[in-house]
C-alpha cells in the first residue's frame, strides 16, 4: 500500500532530521541492506559445513572406538545444520521465503489469492476454494 502525500512528507521530515543529527548512522543505515547479512550467514554455514565435512572424516580415519563414532555423528549433523541455515539465508536473501513472524498467524490465506491459489495448495484447500465459489454462486 502506497504512502499518502503526508505520510511521505512526514517521512522525509524524519529522514532529514536524522541525517542533520547523525550523519554518520544515517549514511550506514541506508547504506547496509539485508541480503548482506544474508550472504554473511550463507559464508558462515559454508565455513561450518567443511568444519563438519572435517570432522565427519576425522572422525572415519581415526580408530579410537566410541569418540570417533560421536565426532563423526557430530560433524554429519553439523553438516546438516549448515545445509538448512544456508538454504534459509538463501531463501531470505532471494526473496523467495519471507520470515515467519512478518506473515503472522493468516500468512497462507493472505498469500493465496483466489487466483491459481488452490492450485499450488493441496487437497483440502482446493476443496475449499470449490466450496466457497459453488457458495458464492447461489
Amino acid at each position: 500500500m502506497p504512502l499518502s502525500d503526508h505520510e511521505q512528507r512526514m517521512l522525509d521530515q524524519i529522514e532529514q532530521a536524522l541525517y542533520a543529527e547523525d550523519p554518520k548512522f544515517a549514511h550506514a543505515v541506508r547504506t547496509t541492506s539485508p541480503q548482506v547479512h544474508y550472504k554473511r550467514q550463507m559464508i558462515k554455514a559454508a565455513v561450518g559445513f567443511a568444519v563438519g565435512v572435517a570432522a565427519l572424516m576425522a572422525g572415519l580415519v581415526a580408530n579410537a572406538g566410541a569418540i570417533t563414532i560421536a565426532v563423526s555423528v557430530a560433524g554429519f549433523l553439523l553438516m546438516v545444520a549448515c545445509c538448512v541455515w544456508a538454504l534459509t539465508s538463501w531463501k531470505r536473501m532471494t526473496g523467495i521465503a519471507e520470515p515467519a513472524t512478518s506473515r503472522g498467524r493468516r500468512g497462507r490465506r493472505e498469500r493465496r489469492g483466489s487466483s491459481g491459489g488452490a492450485a499450488r495448495g493441496g487437497f483440502m484447500e482446493r476443496m475449499e476454494e470449490r466450496w466457497r465459489r459453488r457458495e458464492e454462486e447461489r
